[in-house]
């Protein structure tokens, strides 16, 4: 267990180099590019239920970062409710963000629980995640608004 959080750290260290925070909202994105969720539909993981590509010529904007959408019926339910669809804790892993830092994620990784998305670092974090979600979740809840605050632009 040691040499997997030592493994995260570093990870976490370089993560915070290569993303975003834009305008007080801490969104985890993909370089000058500003796509979100590694460019996969943030809707169809609820619809679909599974991880579905978007496409570049279906977009919506949402707290300074770009969302791509497998279709307009995708984009058109996003505009109406984003909060609904956007991953929780930016779209960084939650696992990173109960331990107060920002780890970039694994789309496989993905689960809706209560509603709202879920992503995390990698499978093994995901399975730590899931021996207690709840408590994990409530533990990220308390430290996201300090994450936000410290990693804002």
């Amino acid at each position: 267990m040691k040499r997997l959080l030592s493994f995260v750290a570093t990870i976490a260290a370089a993560v915070l180099f290569a993303t975003t925070a834009v305008a007080g909202d801490l969104v985890n994105v993909a370089g000058a590019s500003g796509i979100a969720v590694s460019g996969y539909d943030p809707v169809a993981f609820f619809t679909d239920g599974k991880p579905t590509p978007g496409d570049p010529g279906v977009t919506s904007t949402y707290k300074g970062a770009n969302y791509l959408f497998a279709s307009k019926a995708h984009k058109t339910q996003f505009d109406a409710n984003p909060e609904k669809y956007v991953p929780q804790f930016g779209g960084y892993c939650a696992y990173g963000a109960a331990l107060g830092a920002l780890f970039p994620v694994d789309i496989s990784t993905w689960q809706v629980r209560n509603g709202k998305l879920y992503l995390n670092l990698n499978p093994a974090i995901s399975a730590e995640f899931n021996k207690d979600p709840v408590g994990f979740i409530a533990k990220a809840e308390k430290k996201w608004p300090g994450l936000e605050k410290k990693y804002s632009k």
